[in-house]
């Protein structure tokens, strides 16, 4: 596979915990423009990965590429300005603000100015429009005014996905994006990741093979799919 294809890559990724070895030598290669997706069954090891890759863990052994890029030793704030992204990092949502103040808070982040509280409020107008068209993006219009805390699950989730795009990712990582959804939710979901997937790189956990592979109505994701074993 040409290198220039491959925007993420872990070789030989290894984590052990005290003894305990959690992840022994993962090779993974994310190709540019695709849903990816990491499967298997609990215990097998996808969230160490997941937390591997996005820096919350740091390796025993192996390396992490990014971008052809060595990030094994990178901290984590530093890859999500290089824009490789993992959802809902941006502290999941503020309860009690809109839904978007949430995004506009999301917006300011880029610029250094997320906790410059006193601030007039006049100037966050300039991100005004575009916190709106995340809004429209993820479907959330009608609820723009309405606080975190009053959206139903799926819609909170939608919510996040909009900060997480906030921040202009060239690669999005997603932990168990579909977690604790009905079919409802599942559905709108499934599909809002495929419509932001459209011009981006999107890696995601996932323990529900049937649910990654074809959805609840059979046709939504078709992912490159790497399955985790347990040791």
């Amino acid at each position: 596979m040409p290198t220039d294809d491959i925007i993420l890559e872990a070789r030989n990724l290894t984590k052990e915990f005290k003894g305990f070895v959690a992840v022994k030598e993962v090779n993974l290669q994310v190709r540019r423009g695709t849903i990816h997706a990491l499967i298997g069954p609990n215990g097998a090891g996808k969230s160490t990965v997941f937390n591997l890759l996005t820096k919350f863990l740091t390796p025993t052994r192996g390396q992490i590429l990014y971008k052809g890029r060595d990030i094994t030793r990178t901290k984590p704030a530093d890859i999500a300005l290089m824009g490789l992204v993992r959802s809902f990092q941006i502290s999941a949502v503020f309860p009690h603000l809109s839904v978007l103040e949430n995004v506009r808070v999301a917006l300011q982040r880029p610029l250094g100015t997320s906790f410059h509280f006193w601030k007039s409020e006049s100037s966050l107008y300039d991100l005004h429009d575009r916190a709106l068209e995340l809004i429209e993006a993820v479907n959330l219009t009608p609820w723009a005014g309405h606080t975190a805390a009053e959206l139903p699950y799926g819609r909170k989730r939608a919510l996040e996905i909009a900060t997480t795009l906030a921040l202009d990712p060239e690669v999005m990582l997603l932990d168990e994006p579909l977690a604790g959804m009905g079919h409802e939710d599942i559905e709108g979901t499934a599909a809002l990741i495929k419509r932001v997937a459209a011009d981006r790189t999107v890696l995601m956990v996932e323990h529900n093979l049937s649910v990654v592979a074809h959805g609840s109505s059979g046709t939504w994701m078709s992912p490159e799919i790497v399955w985790a074993k347990r040791h």
